[in-house]
Order: C-alpha cells, then structure tokens, then sequence
C-alpha cells in the first residue's frame, strides 16, 4: 500500500485532492489545520516546507517520498500513477480533453476571475472604497464570473450525464467543484445570479459516497 500524507488546510483546494483520493479509494494521513485569521498558521506553512513545498502551501501531497504541489498537478499525477481503468480522466480523447479542460479551468479561469474580486476587497485603500471606485472595479470585474458560471451551466445543461463528463464522477468534478461552490457561496463576482444545473450538480456531488467520507475524515467545511 502507498504511504500518502495530506497536507490539509481548512476551507481549501486540498478538499480537491481528498476526494480524488476517496475515489481512487487510496488510504492516506491527513495533516490537517484550522486557518488562523484567514490563513494557514506559520507552524503549518513551516511543516509544508519541510515536507518539501517552498511555498508552504496546501494542497500538499506526500506520495513515498514524492512531494507533489498545486491541486491541478496532484490530480494528474494520481490518476497517472493509480486509476489503472482511466476511469477519472479517460482514455477516449474526446471524453480526456474534456476532462483536463475542466482541471485547467477550475484554477486559471474560475478561481482566476473570482479571486481578483476578492483581492480587491481586501487590499484596496480606504479611499479607493470611500469614492466607490472599487465597487465600479469589482463590478466591471464580475462580468468574467458571470460569463464563466454561464458557461458551466450551458455544458451541464448539453450534457447527458450527472456529472460534468458523463454520468460518473471524474477528475472534471473533483477539480470544479471546490471552484464552483467556493465562489457562490462566497459570491464573489456573481452579481446575485443564479444557476440552477450548476446548483443541481453541485448537490449531486455532495450526495457521493466518496464526497461524504472525504467530508468526515478532513473535516471540510467553507
């Protein structure tokens, strides 16, 4: 049996990697923190660096001694290195592409777009929100998250299975999903909008065995 170690901070991509893991139905240690005034505590950054990411960062992977960083990169090495069927990013290069476009996009459009709202929250000057300069910003902004969730709800919508790339889970949903549910409940960009398959396939994920055993052995909330 590998010896794999998640490094796992609270409300994070590295849920990403945990329920990739539960659908691989690989055994793991989770090294798990709480956040401390939004972010991961030194203590914990420090570990990750000895672990052997410099950046301190969570998701993590330990795999036998191979340190695996960035939850797009994790995914892809474990479903190189474990999913023997090709069942989470298929051989088919119709279904593949689909699937790493939906890796891909989670992170440099989704979380991308969205973040940037959020950043601009938090590091704008008080003057730049006292003259609603940041509103306009964030406004003009948002235009990207709408245009990405409608997107997303149009492929749910053309699609002819329950998940993102047919009717089982793969690698697509364990990527988009954390993007999708962290910016709507954060609502970052998405200017009161509402997208029901979108809605309706997260719920579906939710209701996966592998997505509640993931929940209760990180204990993953946002």
């Amino acid at each position: 049996m590998p010896n794999i170690t998640l490094y796992f901070l609270q409300t994070s991509r590295a849920f990403r990697t945990a329920w990739l893991l539960e659908e691989l139905d690989l055994d793991y240690k989770v090294e798990f923190s709480e956040r401390q005034n939004g972010v991961g505590p030194p203590a914990f950054k420090e570990a990750i660096r000895k672990a052997g990411n410099p950046l301190g960062k969570s998701p993590t992977l330990v795999d036998d001694g191979v340190t695996v960083c960035e939850s797009g990169t994790i995914t892809e090495y474990l479903c190189g290195k474990y999913d023997s069927s090709n069942r989470l990013i298929p051989k088919d290069p119709a279904e593949r592409i689909q699937v790493l476009q939906w890796i891909h996009a989670s992170e440099a459009t989704f979380l991308l777009h969205s973040i940037a709202i959020l950043y601009m929250q938090w590091f704008a000057p008080e003057r730049v929100k006292d003259s609603g300069d940041l509103a306009t910003m964030q406004q003009g902004a948002s235009k990207n998250v709408v245009n990405d969730f409608d997107w997303l709800e149009g492929e749910l919508q053309k699609g002819e299975g329950k998940f993102l790339v047919g009717d089982h889970v793969t690698a697509a949903d364990c990527m988009m999903s954390f993007s999708a549910q962290f910016i709507l409940e954060k609502g970052m960009g998405t200017q009161g909008k509402k997208w029901p398959k979108v809605e309706e396939w997260i719920k579906t994920c939710e209701a996966t065995e592998t997505w509640k055993k993931a929940v209760q052995k990180t204990g993953h909330r946002l």
